[in-house]
């Protein structure tokens, strides 16, 4: 495998060890998680503690190609260097990442992972209600408490913590060396398939009844104002017994377009 064929995912074959790692979560103070620089990008409580720093970070918790700096705060605790020698590579950030209950990422992508020679981004689960919703392309990463990933967030994805209880990630930028990549092709195995998100699911239930009803497909297809579509298509649904949002539609629609380019694309 190489960086130009990387998957939408991977779970790889690592062994974090969870309790050692829940028992240095529950030690760290409340007040030393720092609001997330991207606040345009979430709503409720989004919040981090850096482990490793990027030398050219130009904000806490923000990415860089810098070398990586390590924070003091948790030399001491066993847990921390224990996971981190895991990964046979260099870690130039590792980062703690909190989102609230009831909090939400929305949809966005982070272009400089998609750039070549980018670092690759994992995820270590260490707290998950069961209803969060990590969604890639509309597609639901089934992440485990204790489990180690690879994912693509070059690609659109959003998060959703409907609660109770927080979510909490150890996310690590790594290089991709050899060690990396074989580790992330081995992962595809014992990677689940992807399924959609529950209002991916509603969509195109929605969607359905569209192509079986003609008055209501006539009713929409007058509608040439994008944002007033969305706003119908999210009231008509609703009526229906199906829940979504607006940004859900404008999901789907871009990933629509996206299916349509890749599978005329010449």
């Amino acid at each position: 495998m190489s960086q130009d064929t990387l998957p939408r995912c991977s779970r790889l074959p690592l062994a974090p060890q969870l309790p050692a790692l829940l028992e240095a979560l529950g030690t760290i103070a409340d007040d030393a998680w720092q609001h997330h620089f991207n606040t345009g990008y979430y709503e409720g409580e989004w919040s981090g503690v850096a482990l490793i720093t990027p030398q050219d970070a130009l904000l806490p918790l923000a990415p860089g190609q810098g070398a990586p700096l390590p924070s003091e705060w948790w030399q001491d605790e066993a847990a921390w260097p224990a996971v981190l020698a895991l990964f046979q590579t260099t870690i130039r950030s590792a980062r703690l990442l909190r989102l609230g209950a009831g909090a939400r990422i929305h949809e966005h992508c982070d272009p400089d992972l998609g750039q070549p020679d980018a670092d690759m981004r994992l995820h270590v689960p260490l707290l998950s209600p069961p209803g969060v919703e990590f969604l890639v392309d509309g597609l639901q990463v089934p992440m485990k408490p204790g489990e180690c990933w690879f994912i693509d967030l070059s690609r659109p994805h959003r998060v959703d913590n409907p609660g109770p209880g927080v979510r909490v990630h150890l996310v690590l930028d790594c290089q991709a060396n050899p060690w990396l990549l074989q580790q992330v092709a081995a992962g595809l195995a014992n990677t689940p398939a992807l399924q959609p998100g529950k209002a991916e699911q509603a969509f195109a239930a929605f969607r359905e009844r569209v192509t079986r009803d003609a008055a209501l497909a006539e009713r929409l297809r007058t509608i040439t104002d994008a944002h007033l579509f969305c706003e119908e298509v999210v009231r008509l649904a609703h009526d229906l017994g199906m829940d979504f949002s607006t940004s859900d539609v404008k999901s789907a629609m871009r990933q629509g377009k996206r299916t349509w380019n890749e599978q005329w694309r010449v």
